[in-house]
């Protein structure tokens, strides 16, 4: 999808999804130049959202308790394996695959994720338990494949607004749009 049309289609629902996002972020990273249209959607972006016409969905407006008591749990046991033996295993892969097995306890308060935590340990501790087991299993068995891999990348948390501007200034560093032309 190109910078243009995501900006439609955010002026057209008043949202910028977090996908809509990364797919303008993408497209500015790898264009070795930016047309002067795109450089104007990006500024018609930045004044939407500026003005409020447009509002950047947050990345969560929930949590997966399922994935705390995962982490927990993989923690512990990957910390006691490689305190006592020379391997190194890889607790992304290990939470990935035991979450995948696991059902998700989603919860959008502090109220309904507490009471996620009490039923997951309560109803569910054990198969936590048994997937995270068999994921450092698996992780141990695993053979050295693809040592190029990369993991996913880690958001640095800045605002929206921050990362248009900065795109902004990257990309369109002398731009300025001709007095009274249509933005």
């Amino acid at each position: 999808m190109s910078i243009e049309k995501i900006v439609e289609q955010a002026l057209q629902d008043g949202y910028l999804t977090p996908a809509m996002e990364a797919e303008v972020g993408r497209i500015c990273d790898t264009a070795s130049e930016l047309s002067i249209e795109e450089y104007m959607s990006l500024d018609r972006l930045m004044g939407a959202l500026l003005t409020g016409e447009v509002v950047a969905v947050p990345r969560k407006q929930f949590i997966n308790v399922m994935e705390e008591l995962v982490l927990t749990e993989a923690i512990a046991r990957v910390a006691e394996i490689e305190a006592t033996s020379d391997r190194t295993l890889d607790l992304g892969d290990i939470a990935a695959y035991a979450l995948n097995r696991l059902p998700p306890l989603y919860a959008t308060t502090e109220e309904g994720a507490t009471y996620q935590r009490q039923r997951a340990k309560e109803e569910l501790q054990g198969l936590i338990a048994q997937q995270v087991g068999e994921a450092i299993a698996r992780n141990l068995d695993r053979p050295e494949f693809f040592p190029e891999r990369q993991a996913l990348g880690k958001n640095s948390g800045d605002e929206i607004l921050t990362q248009v501007s900065t795109l902004l200034q990257a990309y369109a560093p002398n731009f300025e749009p001709q007095t009274g032309a249509p933005l």
